[in-house]
């Protein structure tokens, strides 16, 4: 009798529990969409440090236009130093897909970069990863992996 009292306060317990953590969840889900919203507001700002602050101490970025990887801040800080001298340059985010695992998230989606060029609008379609660290209370980007989408 003690057992099943006990197996069956657990259940009711766990059941309590649930929809608390999907709740929490949902929140920690527009926490991570609002970070890479604020990656793109800082992307559009053409502010290399504006934009360089979002990334965690440890990140890497392996970037859509360079064939190097960023392994440390003074490099992502030379991937982004240059923003301001195309004005025009913009990202929207497509799609994406947000997943969280306690400290770490992921937000895996598509986005376009635009951009004028010879006096003609440009569109380029691209596909990204952002692994995120939440580091006293603010998610960082700890990863960054950005490719153009194959034409073909």
């Amino acid at each position: 009798m003690r057992i099943a009292t006990m197996l069956l306060m657990t259940a009711v317990l766990a059941a309590c529990a649930m929809p608390g953590e999907s709740r929490n969840e949902g929140a920690r889900q527009r926490e991570v969409a609002d970070a890479t919203a604020a990656w793109v507001a800082a992307y559009n700002s053409r502010d290399p440090s504006r934009i360089t602050a979002l990334y965690d101490r440890e990140a890497i970025l392996w970037g859509t236009s360079s064939g190097t990887i960023r392994t440390d801040p003074a490099a992502i800080a030379e991937y982004f130093k240059n923003a301001g001298r195309r004005p025009e340059a913009r990202v929207s985010v497509i799609d994406q897909h947000v997943r969280v695992f306690g400290d770490v998230a992921l937000n895996t989606g598509a986005y376009t970069f635009t951009d004028v060029q010879d006096g003609r609008a440009v569109s380029r379609p691209a596909r990204f990863t952002f692994v995120y660290r939440n580091r006293d209370g603010r998610w960082l980007i700890a990863d960054h992996h950005s490719s153009r989408v194959p034409t073909s």
